[in-house]
């Protein structure tokens, strides 16, 4: 049991532990959360992982955004897949070494091959799903519609429709900073706890207004309430900002 009290997260990453072997673009990021009490996501976390706490509460996040750019390096960007839209829902751990963290319980992306490329890499749990976002530039308005795509065509596949109203008052609180400032990932991949860190600029982040929400995201992944109640925080990344060139090391051992 992880006791001592962590200090604020910082906006700006650390070094990597390493070279980086990933590099991608994230945009258009809008992040939904929910308090939740640490023992709902404690048995969800991977093994040596704690859930990460602010103001007494864990929080379940749904974050949809653009993945452009996407490149093995030193080589450049991946022809036609590097482009996918995805959403997903994570938690937040922190693991012995005070490493604090993102813990994905799902990942919706658009395109087949990044799905299985992240699963053999990494463990991520990701799905295959149909995904498009439009904005209204005038309303400063996003929606975000996404249907999981089922192996064998049956129905009732998880579905989402996320209505989000973007503000411009730039957020910079210590609660934005730990829903957002978070520089890698716990995962269990191949009967081991790894840790991947990854680096970018601050988050840019303006307040935001939930404007619609019909959402079975939430439920598959273990969270049948949370949706029928508003979220606690929702934040966005500017309505026209270019995105964020993230870079990611080799996932370690915990």
């Amino acid at each position: 049991m992880i006791t001592d009290t962590p200090p604020p997260l910082d906006p700006h990453a650390p070094d990597l532990p390493g070279s980086a072997v990933i590099a991608q673009r994230w945009s258009k990021a809008m992040f939904l959360h929910w308090r939740v009490a640490p023992d709902l996501i404690r048995p969800l976390l991977p093994p040596g992982i704690e859930p990460d706490v602010f103001d007494g509460s864990a929080w379940i996040a749904l974050v949809p955004f653009v993945l452009s750019d996407f490149r093995f390096l030193p080589f450049g960007p991946v022809p036609r897949l590097g482009t996918f839209h995805e959403i997903n829902i994570r938690t937040y751990g922190i693991d012995r070494d005070g490493r604090r963290g993102v813990v994905f319980q799902t990942l919706e992306a658009q395109h087949l091959v990044p799905v299985l490329t992240a699963r053999a890499l990494f463990g991520l749990p990701y799905r295959w799903a149909q995904i498009g976002m439009r904005d209204e530039s005038e309303a400063r308005v996003r929606e975000v519609r996404s249907r999981r795509r089922s192996p064998s065509g049956r129905p009732g596949a998880p579905r989402t429709r996320i209505r989000v109203a973007i503000g411009e008052a730039p957020v910079d609180t210590p609660l934005s900073r730990f829903l957002t400032a978070r520089w890698g990932f716990h995962e269990r991949h191949l009967g081991r706890t790894i840790w991947a860190a990854n680096e970018h600029e601050p988050w840019p982040l303006v307040d935001a207004e939930l404007l619609a929400l019909d959402d079975d995201l939430l439920a598959a992944a273990g969270f049948p309430h949370l949706a029928a109640r508003p979220p606690d925080s929702v934040l966005a990344m500017p309505f026209d900002h270019p995105g964020l060139i993230t870079r990611f090391a080799a996932a370690r051992r915990v």
